[in-house]
């Protein structure tokens, strides 16, 4: 009913029933206005959108970083992940030996759904947002359907299952642990990619000191038990023993004086160094560091079987001899795999030779254009430069001579650096200032107005470039920046298609929505035990020692998803300085 009509049918009844006029100016003077905001209402009716449909599966770096930048009304999400929190894995190695608790680095995903915690505001979200506790077990992206089950047990019907519709879908469920297939890892070692993995670490570590402080044991037997054996001498493991070795020294011994001489902690990693993805100078240091702290580091040492109480190594700097170490406890941290239902999905979209989702630049998994892949459980497939040099070239001569001008080459070097960032690395690592260099390299040292090139001789200059590609590493540093990213490009969407700002499509005309993913290297850090951490920052910057250490502290406190958890972290660090670290079974 509109207002003309509502006001014509109102002054009709104050005509026919004037002894209803006291009730009807009551009634409009209690609700304060109600009849005016009525009409307000009725008169500025607008079409609403159909809202697209965007599901989250995960709710690790990268889901909860996608999360967190998403603010674009016109999307309803649903997120779908066996845990009900985001987790800071960069400190379970913490949680291992009591430094951090673990309710200090969890905040439950609905508060992260709903909150801004950039500042200490309670903004609510624009965005719609579901969350099902639940697992993904089968992706359907011909049907635009995702089949999951529930962690829960039902006691009628065991677990539930559903089916969840979508109009984009993000994976970003990250990885497995890759045990390579070696006998008796699964059943014996102890892993170290969740919450729940370190906290049953903590209890067995403690177990291994009470089962070796009973009076019936041998000596060689309490040996065994407090021998710890970390397999990996990859940045978790490093960690790993180092804060073992700062709990046994610090807290430990004091408490268990008759065993102290008997723990011995043993990092067994089958190449040649440990942190062999850090600088040399870094590698180099941990190896002394530990080497004088006493844990034994066994490189060239590939573990080939696992038993309750053994270890077998084949040692490849002696020919290959299998060696057995007896041991107490043992964590395997090397290598990630994938998971079970994201290889039936490659299989049906023809990536099953991979060993995770190939997505392009974009972020977008090949052959399918609504769904998008972040962090471990993908990898970017990254286009070469020779496999595109006839289009680039096409691109680049406008006026079809059959050969370039270094002006003319120049004007499409911003979208060829853009769409092929291994282009700038290459001459960032041969000291070269542009184009202008790569060109004198395939015609020699010549005037730069006079070269003009073919397209044999554009090969020529380019065929180095793409040996300076390299495949992103699988930390929460890429899978945060990745969904941030793809965050932002869904806020953007519509503004996108109207206004591309991507680079040249060389196959096509016109230009890519959005610029493609690029990852920006914030640095590194290695805690080494003893407040001591080494850390690579950007422009090849390392440093090591305490200063380090407090460095490390202060961004991991900032890195922190809420202010809830940035300040139980502090409470936590400043509780160990003060009363050590807990003990207790719990």
């Amino acid at each position: 009913m509109t207002s003309f009509a509502f006001f014509q049918r109102l002054s009709k009844s104050f005509q026919d029933h004037p002894s209803h006029l006291k009730l009807i100016l009551l009634c409009t003077t209690v609700t304060g206005g109600g009849l005016l905001a009525y009409s307000d209402a009725a008169s500025s009716e607008v079409p609403v959108t159909e809202k697209k449909k965007v599901v989250v599966l995960g709710t690790g770096w990268a889901g909860t970083s996608f999360l967190k930048n998403l603010n674009n009304p016109r999307y309803e999400v649903q997120v779908v992940s066996p845990r009900n929190y985001f987790a800071f894995t960069p400190l379970l190695p913490s949680v291992t030996c009591g430094t951090v608790e673990a309710r200090s680095i969890v905040e439950p995903v609905r508060n992260i759904a709903k909150k801004d915690f950039s500042s200490f505001s309670s903004e609510q979200k624009e965005v719609d947002v579901l969350f099902s506790e639940a697992e993904c077990v089968k992706i359907d992206a011909e049907n635009r359907k995702i089949y999951c089950r529930s962690n829960m047990n039902n006691n009628l019907n065991g677990k539930e299952e559903f089916v969840v519709d979508y109009d984009y879908l993000i994976i970003a469920v990250g990885a497995n642990v890759n045990t390579f297939n070696t006998p008796g890892v699964v059943e014996n070692c102890h892993f170290l990619k969740e919450v729940e993995d370190a906290q049953k670490i903590r209890r067995t570590v403690i177990d291994c000191f009470e089962r070796a402080n009973l009076p019936n044991l041998s000596e060689e037997e309490k040996k065994r038990i407090l021998h710890f054996a970390i397999v990996g001498g990859g940045p978790t493991g490093v960690e790993f023993a180092a804060s073992l070795h700062d709990f046994v020294n610090e807290d430990m011994i004091r408490l268990y004086p008759g065993i102290k001489d008997l723990v011995k902690i043993t990092l067994l990693e089958a190449g040649d160094h440990i942190l062999s993805m850090f600088d040399k100078r870094i590698t180099a240091f941990a190896e002394d560091k530990f080497q004088r702290d006493g844990i034994d580091v066994k490189t060239g040492s590939m573990v080939v079987k696992v038993t309750d109480k053994e270890i077998s190594t084949k040692e490849l700097k002696n020919g290959g001899e299998i060696k057995t170490i007896p041991y107490g406890m043992a964590v395997w941290s090397t290598g990630i795999g994938t998971r079970p239902f994201i290889k039936d999905f490659m299989a049906q979209i023809g990536q099953a030779s991979r060993r995770a989702l190939a997505t392009d630049e974009w972020l977008r998994v090949e052959g399918c254009n609504n769904v998008y892949a972040l962090g471990d459980c993908a990898t970017i497939n990254q286009r070469k430069v020779m496999e595109d040099i006839a289009a680039i070239f096409k691109k680049a001569d406008k006026n079809n001579s059959g050969t370039l001008t270094v002006k003319e080459f120049q004007e499409a070097m911003n979208d060829i650096c853009e769409r092929y960032p291994q282009l700038e690395l290459y001459l960032k690592n041969n000291q070269m200032r542009g184009i202008a260099d790569l060109l004198k390299e395939a015609k020699g040292d010549v005037k730069k107005e006079s070269i003009e090139l073919n397209i044999e001789e554009l090969k020529t200059a380019l065929s180095k470039v793409d040996s300076q590609m390299k495949f992103l590493p699988a930390t929460a540093q890429v899978a945060s920046q990745q969904g941030t990213y793809l965050a932002k490009c869904f806020n953007r969407m519509e503004e996108c298609e109207k206004n591309p700002e991507g680079p040249l499509r060389f196959r096509g005309e016109g230009r890519h929505r959005f610029k493609p993913f690029r990852y920006k290297h914030l640095g590194q850090f290695a805690p080494l035990g003893g407040e001591q951490t080494a850390a690579q920052l950007p422009g090849d910057w390392v440093s090591i020692g305490h200063s380090s250490q407090w460095l490390w502290y202060s961004v991991y406190a900032s890195k922190q998803v809420s202010w809830r958890t940035r300040a139980l972290v502090v409470t936590d660090w400043t509780r160990r300085f003060i009363f050590g670290r807990d003990s207790s079974r719990i």
